[in-house]
Parts: structure tokens; C-alpha cells; sequence
């Protein structure tokens, strides 16, 4: 049977004694152990001149049998590293039947500053101490992308917001593969209300990442944002109809934004005259869980008053009543025309 996969990322090796090393034993247990197992040519990912072996992005129908050996080897190759990921998943149907994350666990030290950053940075209130860890992997070696991509963290929740967008660009400088890291930057670009410029990092975390990651549907959903600021009401509606139709699991961050997202594509459909299809988003936005998303209640009766008017149906009043009831403004004066 198979099965699909992706796999992509880098490992960095630092050194020609590592990656002599490296490199002569996965040739090794090629030829001894896995032969036809497992499905990467060692020219096709190995980099001589950046002592790296590097996987942009592989897409394909394999076994369970060669995913396995081929991330098992992939894996052995990780702790030769002193820096980098690699991130696989098998998938059958749509769901993930197993992921993988291929990374450094050695007693290297700038392995060791790292994990040890990596998890302080999860810590609330340890943020002083995650940056003083990453700041000492970058030290040990400064080609360390997933270290500067950290740090940028620590850096926008301390509200360092140059000094993380500088290791942003570091860490997509060295590796162009990290979703979170156009993400993050994007964020910044956002706070700094530079529309075009998130856009683009976003497309790229979007492009980085795939549709069964949460970053992947918070990269649309802040797109959709963007497009929204700049009256780009087309691009927004193509965002924001994705994430709308996307069945979210229990647990899953996004679900926190639905109702969000269903009223918003409404007022978007709005704009665009496509009255029928903003009912039913305001429609599904009344239906979804009230959150602390920022969104009243009486504004979607409001605006689902207005859809069903122009829609040439009947209830209109009765929803704009109802909004007036719960404090709605606009409804109130609707109602002074209505009447």
C-alpha cells in the first residue's frame, strides 16, 4: 500500500570532519542495510559546499516500510548535525498517519544551548534565560537558523521588535525552508500596518508549511486580515472561504476563530454583492461558539438583517430588532429608517 509523504528541512554539519563522517555512513548503511528502502540519492541531497544535506521539499507515494527506513537513516544523519530540522509526514486520506521531527539531540554544545533555549522559550517568564541560551548557541555556531528563529520569538514577546525581525531575516538567510519564521515576520509587518509586506511573508509561510499544520490556516487567517485592511475584497474572500470550509479538530488553535472568520467573510461577500453567500457565513457565525474573538453578537444580526434584505428575503426586521435589543448601534438607526 501507499501511502503519500512530505518531507522537507536542513541539517547542518559545521564542520568537514562531521560531514566526512556523515556522509560515509549513510553511504555505508545504503549499500549494507537499505538498499532499495530508501528513496533519496545521496547526490540529490547532500551539499559538499555548505557541509549540509538539505531536503526543499519532497512530495511522493511511498510505503510505510521505506518512510520509515528512509527517516530512520535521516535521523542517524541528525546527530551527526549541529544544527537544523527535518519535519516528515505520512498521509493517507487526508490524515496524518505519522510525523517525524529529524533534529540534533547530541552533547554538542550548541545542540545542548539550544534545546535548552528551545524549551525555556515555552516557559512563561523565562524569556531572559531562553534568549541568554539561544543567544549562546548562535555564539557556538552562527549559522544556526532554528536558534535565530527562537530568539526572534523571544524577541516579538518581549516587544524587541527590531532585534526580531533582525533574526527573522538570519534565520531565512540560512534556511529558507522555516514557515514560522515568515510568520513572525509577517506579525511585525502587521504591527507596523505594512499590508503588502506581510502579505508576501505569509504567502511564503503558506507556500513553507502544509494544509495539516495548525501555521499553515493562522498564515490565511492573517492574510485574509491583510487583504481585509487593503480593500482587497476578491483576494480576502479566497482566504477566508478556505478557512471557513476547513473542519478543525478539538484542541486545534483555529477553532477559536471560526465565528471570527464566518462573520468576516460575510462582511467580505457583502462588499462584493454576493448577498446569498454572506447570509449563510452570517448565518454560521451566529451558529459557532461565542469566544472572546472581539466580535458582538449584535453586530452579525445587524449585518445578517442587511444580507437577508438584499437577498430579497424575509426576517430582515426581525434581525435588526434583535441587534437593536442587545445594544447594536447601527441597528438602531436601521430601525429609525426601516420605520
Amino acid at each position: 500500500m501507499y501511502l503519500k509523504t512530505i518531507i522537507q528541512g536542513r541539517l547542518e554539519f559545521g564542520t568537514q570532519k562531521s560531514y566526512d563522517k556523515v556522509t560515509k555512513m549513510f553511504l555505508q548503511r545504503l549499500e549494507t542495510y537499505y538498499k532499495t528502502d530508501v528513496f533519496f540519492k545521496f547526490e540529490d541531497i547532500f551539499k559538499d559546499e555548505e557541509l549540509s544535506l538539505e531536503i526543499p521539499r519532497y512530495v511522493g507515494q511511498v510505503t510505510d516500510k521505506a518512510f520509515r527506513t528512509t527517516t530512520n537513516l535521516l535521523g542517524y544523519c541528525a546527530q551527526f548535525a549541529v544544527a537544523g530540522s527535518i519535519r516528515a509526514w505520512l498521509i493517507n486520506e487526508g490524515e496524518i498517519v505519522h510525523f517525524e521531527t529529524l533534529q540534533p539531540e547530541s552533547d554538542k554544545g550548541a545542540v545542548q544551548s539550544f534545546v535548552k533555549g528551545r524549551r525555556l522559550v515555552k516557559v512563561k517568564g523565562k524569556e531572559s534565560e531562553a534568549l541568554a541560551a539561544l543567544s549562546q548557541a548562535i555564539e557556538k555556531y552562527d549559522r544556526h537558523a532554528q536558534a535565530y528563529e527562537r530568539r526572534a520569538k523571544v524577541n516579538f514577546l518581549m516587544k524587541n521588535y527590531h532585534d526580531a525581525l533582525r533574526d527573522y531575516n538570519k534565520c531565512i538567510n540560512i534556511d529558507p525552508t522555516i514557515p514560522t519564521a515568515y510568520y513572525g515576520k509577517a506579525k511585525i509587518h502587521m504591527l507596523k500596518g505594512e499590508w503588502e509586506d506581510a502579505i508576501q511573508n505569509l504567502d511564503e509561510a503558506i507556500k513553507k508549511s502544509i494544509a495539516l499544520q495548525t501555521l499553515y490556516w493562522k498564515s490565511r487567517k492573517l492574510k485574509a486580515e491583510c487583504h481585509i485592511k487593503l480593500k482587497e475584497w476578491q483576494k480576502a474572500a479566497f482566504d477566508l472561504k478556505l478557512f471557513t470550509n476547513r473542519n478543525f479538530e478539538a484542541g486545534n488553535p483555529n477553532r477559536f476563530y471560526i465565528r471570527w472568520a464566518n462573520y468576516h467573510y460575510g462582511l467580505v461577500l457583502l462588499e462584493l454583492e454576493e448577498f446569498p453567500d454572506a447570509l449563510k457565513a452570517f448565518d454560521k457565525a451566529l451558529e459557532a461558539e461565542a469566544v472572546a474573538d472581539g466580535i458582538i453578537e449584535a453586530d452579525i444580526l445587524t449585518y445578517r438583517g442587511i444580507a437577508k434584505q438584499k437577498s430579497g428575503k424575509n426576517g430582515y426586521v426581525k434581525d435588526i430588532k434583535d441587534a437593536a435589543a442587545k445594544g447594536g448601534k447601527r441597528a438602531k438607526n436601521l430601525l429609525k429608517v426601516i420605520k
